[in-house]
């Protein structure tokens, strides 16, 4: 019985595998002068979309709370059709966006839900568990200005229109 090694297709499968494991994301220059090296590297990597969890619904309730100085439990969820969550790796950040739903029990929850108070926008590095609110009740509206600079890439992944704070509708 003769044996054949089939070596070659192995090796050449296996290179290619590990060639589209690459990331084809990140550029990376070196520019070498007579006595230093300078290198500078670009992530282009776009943001991700992220899922609203129950975890994340707490957390942005809480700090949504804590910024109208009111407790949590004035609260009942998000408004529907109205959580956006992104994960930047450009700045390092999590970027998101929610109405909070007021309790029904709780007027100065309504209250400061209504008109310029019913939108937030969220803001945490990836290394924090804090969230930095900002207030941005009037959204998209005719002559409103955005708190915040949303990464262009996070605006992509909502579907927002670009430099703002609204969502395409």
């Amino acid at each position: 019985m003769k044996r054949t090694l089939r070596v070659g297709p192995v090796i050449l499968a296996s290179a290619l595998l590990l060639a589209a494991c690459g990331s084809t994301s990140a550029v990376r220059t070196t520019t070498t002068t007579s006595s230093t090296t300078t290198t500078t590297t670009n992530t282009s990597l776009p943001a991700k979309n992220l899922a609203v969890t129950p975890a994340f619904i707490k957390s942005i309730l809480d700090a949504g709370a804590k910024y109208h100085q009111l407790p949590a439990t004035d609260y009942t969820g998000l408004e529907p059709g109205t959580a956006y969550y992104a994960f930047d790796p450009a700045t390092n950040s999590f970027y998101a966006a929610a109405g909070l739903d007021p309790s029904p029990h709780s007027l100065k929850a309504q209250v400061g839900a209504q008109d310029d108070g019913g939108y937030n926008l969220f803001v945490r590095l990836a290394s924090s568990t804090n969230w930095t609110v900002y207030n941005d009740g009037l959204g998209g509206a005719d002559g409103s200005v955005c708190p915040i600079a949303i990464p262009a890439s996070v605006l992509a992944v909502w579907g927002w229109k670009p430099k703002s704070c609204m969502f395409l509708q």
